[in-house]
């Protein structure tokens, strides 16, 4: 839809001349490779099409000819080379047609118009900061009164707002847009967040719908963790004061006394349709027929079929009354995977059909999954990355640098995170706080944040070794799930933290490596924050911490004004 003002019809020659003078400084002026010709459209297309076909068929007789003389190819007549042209001539004036963005640059304004150089986009006061050049570059430029049209149909409701990025072809532009027309909607200013500086491409269609700028989150780093005899620098997304410097010290821990030590337990990613049939035994057949260890071979080649990395595990089957649930694990290779084993699911639900043609697919997801929710089944069977990490913390760093005591830690742990949880009947939360790291990390590496609930089941457990002079802590996690490939890891900040933990895309010569990497490393990492906010508890520093850094002196309200 072509939304631009069109000038009005000139009264005089002076104000033609004056009009073309302005249309030729102007961005529409830029030459496309349809103006080649001062023909019709469709003319212009006939005769580069029709050179090109016929140039090519003689060129191809020519040579055919010099071929059975002998001729050498590069020896050219006349007619050969001007054949030869015409050829390069209509192959890019076709591509250009087709817009190519490539050869469109060959016919640039700055190759044909003598003209002073476009104006820079407009830059609305309520989007800072300002664009950058690579950003010019790669937008062509607005004017004012193009975007206030816009907004306008925004506003009336004449163009969709979802609609703005297909209509457009300019992700940035319409993100603008949008952005314009929720502030004149809402009367509500947006300034604080900025606009320029993201690539809306790359959201574009797989993370993120209809958006109007991003957050900040600023990211720390810990470390270096020393985890199976490795040491990672462990980016964490967060503004929560004390975090990362509490994380830190834990890492410091864990260093000065060797170092810890994890353990990948299982790896499969579950999903659970749910079935109904007209009768509960009919229900009960299909459960043992799932069951049945001689079917499994048979169903595991329908569900792989799905992808070449999804490989079928288990299937758990639990009824309700004539309702089946279907729990379907299996491994996913490096990606997260709910998507992958969904398809796989849809497979054999499609192959079981046709033994059982009663049966009443409700849903893809019963939540016997269970994803993004706190569920027994994920904390007793697990789900994705099933991982335990330990240490054994030294007597003398526990005074030196955790300052505390051996005993101290071990009844704060048994009253607080294991009695206590028990107490308020939490599940999977028998632990200090290990959704602070699982969420910092996961935000950090691109991960969903949403799958922080399972993600953060964890046990900490801590006793007292060699002659009680030391301190083992363990955490036990059974449901981290983790992604290196898909969604938002391929963005570029997470993209770049993923890189630095050494676990960036998939794993060629060993699928699925990269991902468990990462959930072992944010086992390691919830180690060294549960041991170090422990510590502080125990030594009752923890208010005074939060105090120093945690608390800010500036006055909020003059910044927002």
């Amino acid at each position: 839809m072509d939304i631009r003002r069109r000038p009005s019809k000139p009264t005089n020659s002076l104000h033609h001349q004056q009009n073309k003078n302005k249309s030729s400084s102007s961005p529409s002026a830029i030459p496309k490779a349809s103006d080649a010709l001062p023909l019709p459209l469709y003319l212009t297309n006939c005769i580069f099409f029709t050179l090109f076909f016929s140039v090519a068929y003689f060129l191809l007789n020519r040579w055919r000819d010099k071929i059975r003389t002998s001729t050498p190819l590069h020896v050219l007549t006349l007619s050969e080379l001007v054949a030869i042209l015409s050829l390069i001539a209509s192959f890019i004036y076709l591509l250009g047609f087709f817009g190519i963005d490539f050869v469109q640059s060959f016919i640039s304004p700055q190759s044909f118009v003598l003209s002073p150089s476009p104006p820079p986009p407009f830059t609305s006061p309520i989007s800072s900061p300002s664009p950058t050049p690579e950003l010019m570059d790669h937008h062509p430029p607005t004017t004012l009164e193009d975007d206030d049209v816009l907004v306008n149909s925004v506003v009336s409701g004449e163009t969709p707002s979802y609609s703005l990025e297909s209509t457009l072809g300019d992700c940035l532009r319409a993100a603008s847009v949008r952005r314009q027309a929720i502030q004149r909607t809402t009367g509500k200013s947006l300034s604080g967040m900025p606009l320029y500086g993201f690539d809306y491409e790359s959201i574009l269609g797989q993370c993120c719908e209809m958006p109007v700028g991003y957050v900040q989150i600023p990211v720390g780093i810990v470390g270096p963790l020393l985890l199976n005899g490795c040491e990672y620098s462990v980016p964490m997304a967060t503004t929560e004061g004390c975090l990362v410097a509490s994380t830190n010290r834990g890492c410091k821990a864990i260093y000065a006394s060797g170092g810890a030590t994890g353990i990948l337990l299982r790896d499969g990613m579950t999903r659970a349709p749910v079935v109904r049939f007209p009768t509960a035994k009919r229900a009960t057949d299909l459960k043992f027929f799932l069951e049945n260890p001689l079917n499994f071979d048979t169903l595991a080649l329908v569900f792989n079929k799905s992808s070449r990395f999804a490989r079928l595990q288990g299937i758990q089957c639990s009824i309700a009354g004539k309702n089946l649930y279907i729990r379907f694990s299996c491994s996913t290779g490096d990606a997260m995977g709910m998507n992958m084993v969904s398809k796989g699911v849809q497979n054999v639900l499609d192959f079981i059909r046709s033994d059982f043609i009663d049966m009443d697919v409700i849903g893809i997801s019963g939540n016997f999954c269970s994803d993004k929710k706190p569920a027994a089944v994920n904390w007793i069977e697990g789900r994705g990355k099933s991982v335990v990490c330990e240490a054994t913390i030294c007597e003398e760093v526990v005074n030196k640098v955790l300052k505390t005591t051996v005993p101290a830690l071990v009844e704060l742990n048994m009253l607080k995170n294991l009695t206590g949880s028990a107490v308020a009947g939490a599940l999977g939360g028998f632990n200090a706080h290990a959704a602070n790291i699982v969420s910092a990390v996961f935000i950090a590496t691109g991960q969903d944040p949403a799958q922080n609930i399972e993600s953060s089941h964890c046990i900490t457990m801590m006793e007292a070794v060699n002659n009680g002079k030391d301190l083992h802590i363990s955490v036990t996690m059974p449901s981290i799930e983790v992604g290196t490939v898909g969604g938002g890891t391929q963005l570029a900040s997470q993209s770049a933290c993923l890189n630095l933990l050494g676990v960036k895309g998939a794993n060629k010569e060993s699928p699925g490596s990269n991902a468990r990497l990462l959930a072992t490393i944010i086992a390691g990492s919830v180690l060294a924050g549960e041991l170090s906010l422990m510590s502080a508890i125990a030594a009752g520093q923890l208010v005074k911490s939060h105090m120093k850094y945690n608390r800010s002196s500036r006055d909020v309200t003059k910044l927002a004004s």
